[in-house]
């Protein structure tokens, strides 16, 4: 069996399991990991009974139309006694480490702002890093297996998890300088003397692709002497050296340890990255592959319910790849091109870009979806537009960006250049200055607009905290020291957070109710369920300011339309449906904070229908709609 290859599924989870491992030790060496493995699993499902019987729903329903995500650090929300906002990117605790006696935890305090603000309309939150961390905000993990004291506990995470799903991020790729794995390392102590990659100083790295623009091996003294050790992120975070079974096997007893706490999806951070190989791109490698084959055989096995998602910010047909067949890795990847995309549309006002691409998408099967996002706790990318958007377009972003406050990370090209990787900025100022003379209404309509087309389009919508509460960027924190990130992590503290809430003509009350209605209507039609078909109206007849999609079959059709320019747009009407739709089309979004006037019933301006600029439209169709 080569490397990178399935192993069939007439196997069974556990025989997949086996041939993955031989196929990435060979037979002794992936045998003996077998029998370390089916100990570990079998120990988990002796100690975890319940996750053992829990069986996953059908491929199809195992998530739904009311299924979503929030992002969130665990600390994004502190409590006030804790917060310090000095106007430095630092965590925000009070320099003296007060703590009163039964004040709530960051992560108590997100819980109490979902129960009182949020409710049962966000279903999932995606925790990013909680562990212990040195740098990177939390992705130069120290220990994998604690909660960092300054988000909260794991009695923390359990209450959080009886309320929603969680996803834990599995930050797989590298840890910490200051891990006691990298500590063991360095003093040539076993078994955490194989746990990394040492370089050769005249070894040939110029075919390794690069996500940054640090040094990939950084030089370190260890009881072995000087080491080059293989840092891709950067010198604090070091690479996990994967063709060690030993490290494969403690790195599944901590993604089981994750399901063991609540965990019902993991996302892999930096996967695409895994496998590391003198001579090679380092990225995507087939071994990779095997890896998440493996994991995902596992899940199957002992915890059925557990969903695997890969982070793999690159261009579309490579992120596409960790679907595997359709059955056997990934069962979502992100949505990485959506984000550039819609922040072209709108800079253009023509979303022609944005439809040609969503004509085009498709998943391999009923078991995957698409994780659809905007914003998230690091910036716009704009690797994924590469061969989507011309380089004249990038460049034009890139100058609004910065001209709503925005920086560019760059990244280390083969030849030695640095090109563009990222744009960071908050999306919300991305979309429209925070300095422009521009109506608050106006700039509001927009966001919430790109949100609705996020929100409408197959797969699950994921949604960043800071987006959720309608925040702005925190450009001084930037400037203050932190990284370009940093722009989209200002910490929230809870008693001025809840003050704004409690404003129904704030921005945050005005975003978030908007926000969350979207994710009702959503919720209660089976036209957005994740599997539902989804075709994109575009060309004659709809104006190019217009994304409009038509999810769901039958009875049950939407045309979700969405007005992407600063003037009305139309989109024409079949002739069989012109007659039906006499009497007006029902709105769904007619019965709350995205009502915009329109009613309870659109109806058509000379066999068309006009959206307003930066409008929204979600309309009902009758089975016979005359949409092919």
């Amino acid at each position: 069996m080569s490397v990178g290859a399935s192993a069939p599924r007439r196997l069974a989870p556990r025989q997949r399991m086996l041939a993955h491992l031989v196929a990435l030790y060979g037979d002794r060496a992936g045998a003996g990991a077998w029998d370390e493995i089916e100990r570990l699993i079998d120990g988990f499902t002796a100690t975890h009974p319940a996750l053992a019987r829990r069986r996953a729903a059908s491929p199809r329903d195992r998530l739904t139309q009311a299924d979503n995500l929030l992002i969130t650090y665990g600390d994004s929300i502190r409590p006030d006694a804790w917060f310090v906002d000095d106007g430095a990117p630092g965590d925000g605790v009070r320099p003296d480490g007060a703590r009163p006696a039964g004040e709530l935890t960051p992560l108590g305090c997100l819980g109490r702002v979902l129960r009182a603000r949020v409710g049962d309309v966000v279903r999932g939150v995606h925790l990013l890093p909680f562990f212990p961390y040195s740098s990177d905000y939390g992705f130069s993990v120290i220990d994998y297996r604690a909660v960092n004291p300054d988000v909260g506990t794991w009695a923390d995470v359990a209450r959080l998890a009886g309320d929603v799903d969680l996803c834990f991020d599995a930050v797989v790729n590298h840890v910490s300088s200051q891990s006691p794995w990298f500590q063991g390392y360095l003093a040539n102590r076993a078994p955490w003397r194989d746990y990394f990659l040492s370089v050769a100083w005249s070894d040939d790295l110029s075919k390794v692709a690069r996500p940054r623009a640090t040094k990939l091996r950084t030089p370190f003294e260890t009881a072995r002497g000087t080491r080059h050790v293989w840092t891709t992120f950067g010198p604090d975070q070091i690479d996990l050296n994967f063709q060690n079974p030993d490290v494969l096997i403690e790195m599944l007893d901590v993604l089981l340890g994750y399901a063991a706490r609540g965990a019902r999806m993991l996302r892999l951070d930096a996967i695409g990255y895994l496998w590391k190989e003198v001579g090679t791109s380092c990225i995507h490698r087939p071994e990779t592959h095997r890896v998440i084959q493996l994991l995902r055989a596992m899940f199957e096995a002992i915890a059925p319910d557990v969903l695997l998602l890969t982070e793999t910010n690159v261009p579309q047909d490579e992120n596409l790849s960790y679907f595997g067949d359709g059955h056997n890795e990934a069962q979502l990847v992100y949505q990485f091109a959506l984000p550039p995309l819609t922040l072209h549309a709108f800079m253009k006002q023509d979303a022609r870009k944005l439809a040609r691409w969503a004509s085009e998408l498709a998943t391999p099967s009923d078991e995957t979806t698409f994780l659809n996002f905007l914003a998230s706790h690091d910036g716009i990318g704009l690797r994924p537009v590469e061969g989507l958007v011309n380089s004249v377009d990038v460049a034009a972003m890139i100058r609004q960006v910065q001209h709503h406050g925005g920086f560019i990370s760059l990244r280390s090209m083969r030849d030695g250049r640095t090109a563009p990787y990222e744009m960071n900025v908050n999306f919300f100022d991305a979309l429209s200055s925070p300095t422009a003379d521009e109506p608050l209404d106006h700039q509001v309509m927009r966001f919430i607009a790109a949100h609705a087309l996020m929100i409408a389009q197959a797969g699950i919508p994921a949604i960043y905290i800071h987006s959720l509460l309608g925040s702005r960027g925190w450009r001084a924190g930037v400037l203050a020291g932190g990284e370009n990130r940093v722009i989209n992590r200002r910490p929230l503290a809870l008693g001025a957070l809840e003050a704004e809430l409690d404003d129904p003509t704030s921005l945050r009350r005005r975003v978030l109710d908007r926000l969350l209605h979207l994710l009702r209507v959503r919720a209660a039609h089976a036209a957005f369920h994740p599997q539902a078909p989804q075709r994109v109206a575009q060309g004659e007849g709809v104006d190019p300011g217009l994304f409009a999609l038509l999810r769901g079959a039958g009875d049950g059709r939407v045309l979700a339309v969405h007005n992407v320019a600063d003037r009305a747009q139309r989109l024409a009407f079949p002739p069989a449906l012109m007659a039906r739709a006499a009497d007006g089309l029902r709105n769904l979004l007619a019965d709350g904070p995205m009502a915009d006037g329109a009613g309870a019933s659109i109806r058509l301006d000379d066999g068309a229908l006009v959206v307003p600029p930066r409008g929204v439209r979600w309309v009902a169709l009758p089975g016979d709609d005359g949409w092919g």
